[in-house]
Formats: structure tokens, C-alpha cells, sequence
């Protein structure tokens, strides 16, 4: 590696001098697309005698010169439990003893469950009414256990054969540590990369953030320039909503035909089991039905009597007051759930997005310098729910072209590229599973029922079939707060409740769902407890100060005639809350990263624009439990 001092401000900005450093490859964002990238690629960098199988161009004699940059505390962080079939992450490990990896377990045992709605609060469509009274009334000769009719088989799309539950944080501790005992690669953790250095149709490294800013940006006391990173190849795989992924969106714009309109709220918890309820390991429950119809849930067995269980509130779900939080403790609070988690204590709590649009949300893979992996690639196959094999494949695929590559002494253009990993990837598997999927979520658009119907179509039939709908962003179908309680609660006493949480500086949503008849959560201390009390047991990172925020209201007369504000209902850390004129005020302490308020904000810059008056920025802090 070699540095020097660099200016790099744009047009008509104040001169301000950088530290360059110049490396081989750069890549932003540790979660298993980079894993799969750099272990592959890490395997086969050196000779079996020390010396160098490929050497190095930033600094010759020496061997390949790789940085990963994430910008979380630890490389552990990762907010999901996980289901997957493995396929990808076997190949790369074929003698992968499962119990190498701490808190996974083989799949035993895969059930769906439909869950009754047990409290009557539930807005349930006349079609689902009828069901359930049916189901209640046949109980006798259907497979109904505690308000849950369970289905007889799981469709063999869906069955993860083969495959392992895992904690995902553990997975890429797991996977970090093998790759920083290599010595082959480095591995920076809490370290923000602002931007990706672009030059004309070329990327050229990236640029780590400021430190030493106002929540502006502005220079304080201490200000240190983030330094230039230059390198012939920066690899994306910063999630479905990491800010460098997002500019190159914004840059290039995506492929014809594609957009990302679907998504969802993960919101999780990782409990121990009480006493006396002895699951086994590698047990998997998948759930619909309740406590929205259009809400899913999981429940996943680690070994230690551990359990990872969450839901997924998706962009289909026509509520402005999407409180993934208290969904989860009703969810949990279901007589089915409940029954094994009653007595249970709260390890850890943690929240993220998921990119759900899969192949039709694919950005541009490469381009001069360039390549993108992972979930932020639009690699999740919907149909299935799985994604992190999948990620972790993309970086397999990247890596295996970027050797090819470097054997052939190639340069990293697009051309190149689109060569070496583009059409390998398109002739994979999970490119075909890809395709298979991309429809099947469609009929989602036009109620659960007709989702459900075109998930099974899709499945049956390969993708040959599926239920038609158009995927929307939400500022073109979340209605307003008086429609969707119009049969609930009077425009009069919404008005009433809004003008007193906006003077307590709190979202309406829970006011809004005790007044619609959901209970009052009975919480315990110990399983069920506040919103800010699961924050500060579930590991949350407080941001270290002199960085700028990472959520921004661009335009704040914007914000002031937005009468939903979603992204405060939505925010899963309660940062986000109202604020002075309209304009909501964010308090990054709370922050969790989970990036829902950038996916829920329903006011977009123009009629015909996908970007919306929400940007979320490269920062500091967040939620950090190896468990999570």
C-alpha cells in the first residue's frame, strides 16, 4: 500500500487535503456476499511456500493488497436469524462440520402455520373471516393446535432440505475470524465509507467519512478528512441500503424494467427457552396470518435451548402505522408462540430491511471498476425466503472472475467484468431460481389471499405462472391515517390524537392500536418489555460523537406537508420523532441502521421520481449483538 497527500473536493469547494492510500481491491460492507468473496478469493492469493501466487500493483513484490471497510462496531453484526439451504456456503467449505459454527443446527423439522387471529383486532378481509371461521368450525378434523391450523406439508419450495438454521451475526464473526487467521486480507470494522470515488464512467476507490464534524458535517475541534482509498477494483456488498450501493443507484440509474419496490421490516429477538419446553435443534416454524394478515413470522431452533424468532412487515402492508416492534410482541404473545416462549428471558433485539424486489431489483452488476454482490444486488430470492446463501454465492461467483482476471493480467472494465462474473452469475443456479421467483410475490399487490395463490403458482409451475400485480413505492398506495381507521376511530378523535403525540414528541401508532382494540402489552421485565429497554439489552452501539448524522429531511417544506409521516411510525430505534414545523427531529443514539425510514418515506421529489426527501448516509453506531 502507498499514500500520499490528495485533493479531491468538487468544483468551487475550499481546497481540503486527503491522505491517499493506493491498494489493489477495496470492498465496502462485511455480511456474507463479502465473506463469500473474500474467502474464495483469499484461498488462492498465495503459494503453498509463502511467497506470493499474485502480486501486488499498488505495491510491487508484495502480495494482493485487499481492505474490507464495515461500518459496524463488529464484524459480528448481522440482524437476522437465519433458515438457508447452504447450497453455496457447502461448496465453499465441503467439509463444513455445521457445529464449527456457533448457534447452528441442521434442519430437523420445517412446518407453515396460519395463525387465528386469538383477540379480534386483526384487519382481516371478509374472505379471510370466512376462512377462519371454517377453520374453527372444522378444528375437529383439521390439524388445528391453539388457535393455528397447521398445513399438512411444506410446499418443497419453501423446505429447506439439507440446509441449517444460524444466527447470522455469528456466521460472519465465524467467517472474519478465518479470514483475518489467513493474514491474506484486512478486515476494518467501524470504519464508514462516505462515497465512492467517481471519475467520468469509472469508479476509483472510495472515500472514508469525516471525522470531527457537526451533525451537518461541518469541521469541529479535531476535524480529520476521511482518507481516499484508490484501488482498480471496489467490490459493493453494503446491503440493501448502504449508502454507496445507493449513490451508484442514483449515478447510473438501474437497468430498464427494473425498480425496487418491494421490501420489508425485519424486527427479531433471540430468547432462551424456559424451563420444561425442549425443542429440538434445527426446528423451523414459518408463520402467516397474524397479527396483520399480511404479516410473516419465524421461529428458528439453535442449539442450548436458543430460539430466533421475528417477523417481516412488508411493503404490501397498507398501514401507516407500521410498528414492526409491538407486532412482534403480539406476535409472540399468539397462543401457538406462546406456549413455548412463556417464562422466556430476552437475550438480544435487533431490526433490519430486506430488498425483496430479488432479480427485477438488480442495479447494474459492474461497470469500469466496479462490482456489485449481495443482497444490495438484488440476489434474495423471494419465493423460497432465503438470501444469505444466495449473497454469499454472488461473492463466490466475483471472486472466482476477479482470479480469472488476475491470472489472465486483465484490467477490472466493465467489459471484463461483464465476462469473467455477469454472465457466470447469469448462468448459475440461483440466477434460474432468480427468475423463477421474480414474479411470485406479485399477487401480494392485490390482497393476501390472491399472494398466496401466486406464491404457489410460481412455485408449482416453475415462474411460468403467477398472479398478476404491480409492485408500488409507498407514497403511491399507504393510505392516510383517517382512511385506514375510517371504520375505527373518527377523523375527530385522529386529529385529537395526533396534536397530543406531536406535543410529546411520540408516534401516534401506539395510541392509534390501543384505541383499535390491540392490548395494552403486559410486560414482564424479563421477555416483554419497552421499545428502549430491548434497545439497551439488545446491544445497542451508541454513536461515537464527531461524525455527521446518517438520516437526512432534504427538503424540509417537503416534510412539513406530509401528513402520514411514516418514517416516524416505522422507525424501529424510536430515533425518529415529531419535530418542530412539521419536520421530523432524529436523534442518532436511538438509531439501529435498519434503514426502514428510507424505504417508508412517503413523500418522493417529484411526481416522477424514486428518490425521496429520506436520505440515509454513510455513520457511525447502531445495533451490535454477535447473537443478532
Amino acid at each position: 500500500m502507498s499514500e500520499s497527500t490528495v485533493n479531491s473536493e468538487p468544483a468551487g469547494a475550499p481546497a481540503l487535503e486527503r491522505q491517499r492510500m493506493d491498494v489493489d481491491i477495496v470492498c465496502v460492507g462485511f455480511g456474507p456476499a463479502m465473506g463469500g468473496f473474500l474467502t474464495t478469493l483469499s484461498r488462492r492469493l498465495m503459494n503453498a511456500d509463502g511467497t506470493p501466487k499474485v502480486e501486488s500493483a499498488s505495491m510491487p513484490g508484495m502480495p494482493l493488497q485487499v481492505l474490507c471497510y464495515e461500518r459496524a462496531e463488529g464484524l459480528g453484526f448481522g440482524v437476522s436469524g437465519v433458515v438457508t439451504p447452504g447450497k453455496g456456503i457447502r461448496e465453499s467449505f465441503p467439509d463444513l462440520d455445521i457445529k464449527e459454527i456457533p448457534m447452528a443446527a441442521p434442519v430437523r423439522e420445517e412446518k407453515v402455520l396460519y395463525l387465528l387471529d386469538p383477540i379480534g383486532a386483526s384487519r382481516r378481509a371478509t374472505t379471510l373471516r370466512v376462512a377462519d371461521r371454517l377453520i374453527r368450525a372444522c378444528k375437529w378434523a383439521l390439524p388445528v393446535k391453539e388457535q393455528a391450523f397447521e398445513l399438512p406439508w411444506t410446499p418443497a419450495f419453501l423446505h429447506k432440505h439439507g440446509g441449517f438454521v444460524c444466527s447470522l451475526g455469528q456466521f460472519n464473526q465465524w467467517v472474519a475470524n478465518q479470514l483475518m487467521s489467513s493474514g491474506t486480507v484486512q478486515l476494518w470494522p467501524g470504519t464508514p465509507v462516505a462515497k465512492a470515488l467517481v471519475e467520468g464512467p469509472r469508479v476509483l476507490g472510495v472515500q472514508l467519512m469525516d471525522q470531527g464534524t457537526g451533525r451537518a458535517g461541518e469541521p469541529t475541534d479535531g476535524f480529520m478528512p476521511g482518507m481516499e482509498v484508490r484501488a482498480a477494483l471496489t467490490v459493493i456488498g453494503d446491503g440493501p441500503v448502504g449508502p454507496i450501493g445507493q449513490q451508484m443507484d442514483r449515478e447510473l440509474g438501474l437497468p430498464d424494467g427494473h425498480a425496487q419496490h418491494d421490501w420489508a421490516v425485519g424486527a427479531k429477538m433471540v430468547i432462551d427457552l424456559p424451563e420444561g419446553v425442549d425443542l429440538e435443534p434445527g426446528t423451523v416454524l414459518h408463520t402467516f396470518g397474524y397479527p396483520e394478515p399480511e404479516i410473516f413470522g419465524f421461529f428458528y431452533v439453535h442449539p442450548g435451548r436458543i430460539v430466533s424468532v421475528g417477523i417481516f412487515v412488508p411493503s404490501w402492508f397498507d398501514s401507516p402505522v407500521r410498528s414492526t416492534y409491538r407486532y412482534l410482541q403480539h406476535w409472540m404473545m399468539h397462543p401457538y408462540i406462546w406456549r413455548y416462549l412463556k417464562g422466556g428471558r430476552l437475550r438480544s433485539w435487533g431490526a433490519k430491511t430486506l430488498q425483496e424486489s430479488g432479480r427485477r431489483g438488480e442495479p447494474h452488476l459492474a461497470g469500469d471498476g466496479f462490482a456489485r454482490i449481495g443482497e444490495g444486488s438484488g440476489s434474495t430470492n423471494v419465493l423460497t425466503g432465503s438470501g444469505v446463501d444466495e449473497a454469499w454465492t454472488t461473492g463466490a461467483l466475483l471472486a472466482e472472475g476477479v482470479l480469472q482476471l488476475l491470472q489472465e493480467k486483465q484490467p477490472f472494465t466493465r467489459e471484463n467484468l461483464d465476462r469473467v462474473y455477469v454472465r457466470k452469475r447469469r448462468a448459475h443456479r440461483i440466477e434460474a431460481e432468480g427468475r423463477i421467483a421474480e414474479k411470485s410475490r406479485d399477487g401480494f399487490q392485490r390482497g393476501v389471499v390472491t399472494g398466496m395463490l401466486g406464491m404457489a403458482l410460481a412455485g408449482f409451475t416453475k415462474g411460468k405462472l403467477a398472479m398478476p400485480g404491480k409492485p408500488l413505492p409507498p407514497y403511491r398506495r399507504v393510505p392516510t391515517i383517517e382512511e385506514y381507521y375510517r371504520d375505527k376511530i373518527s377523523e375527530v378523535e385522529i386529529a385529537k390524537i395526533r396534536k397530543d403525540c406531536v406535543a410529546r414528541g411520540v408516534s401516534l401508532h401506539q395510541t392509534l392500536m390501543d384505541r383499535a382494540g390491540w392490548p395494552a402489552i403486559p410486560f414482564d421485565g424479563q421477555l416483554l418489555m419497552t421499545h428502549q429497554d430491548a434497545l439497551l439489552l439488545g446491544g445497542k452501539v451508541q454513536a461515537p460523537p464527531g461524525y455527521a448524522d446518517h438520516v437526512a429531511f432534504l427538503y424540509p417544506r417537503i416534510c412539513e406537508k406530509c401528513e402520514n409521516q411514516l418514517c416516524v411510525e416505522v422507525c424501529s430505534g424510536q430515533a425518529i420523532t415529531p419535530g418542530p414545523k412539521g419536520v421530523p427531529a432524529f436523534d442518532r443514539e436511538k438509531c439501529v441502521h435498519c434503514g426502514a425510514c428510507l424505504w417508508n418515506c412517503t413523500q418522493p421529489l417529484s411526481p416522477r421520481s424514486e428518490q425521496t426527501n429520506l436520505q440515509f448516509r454513510a455513520g457511525a453506531g447502531g445495533l451490535h449483538s454477535a447473537e443478532n
